[in-house]
């Protein structure tokens, strides 16, 4: 499926595409969505939150939850955060299974920045 890039208005699709929408439903706050409330995470709330392991075991929760609910191009298999290249950065690592491709293509990785 086809879709249009949020910066720069080029049709984008396959897993270009998913990235994007990952991207909007992770970075999205629970509530802020006229019309929509409940899509989103709760990992904005997360986000300066210290690293111990209870809070990471909550992004994980709320990154699988959120993609789980609102990405239907993806079945989770994995997600783990890494620490970013600066200090307080992190990168969330999501392994997964694509429902729009033929299953030989099917398992993708990608990162995200936090």
């Amino acid at each position: 499926m086809a879709g249009m890039s949020r910066t720069a208005g080029t049709v984008i699709d396959g897993l270009d595409s998913i990235k994007e929408s990952v991207a909007d439903i992770l970075g999205t706050p629970i509530g802020t969505r006229v019309g929509r409330r409940d899509y989103g995470s709760l990992l904005p709330e997360l986000i300066d939150q210290p690293m111990t392991g209870p809070n990471i075991l909550r992004v994980y929760a709320a990154s699988a939850l959120a993609i789980t609910r609102w990405e239907d191009r993806l079945r989770l298999r994995r997600i783990t955060l890494a620490a970013g290249t600066s200090p307080g950065a992190a990168i969330l690592n999501i392994e997964a299974d694509r429902t729009d491709t033929a299953p030989a293509t099917a398992r993708t990785r990608f990162a995200l920045s936090l």
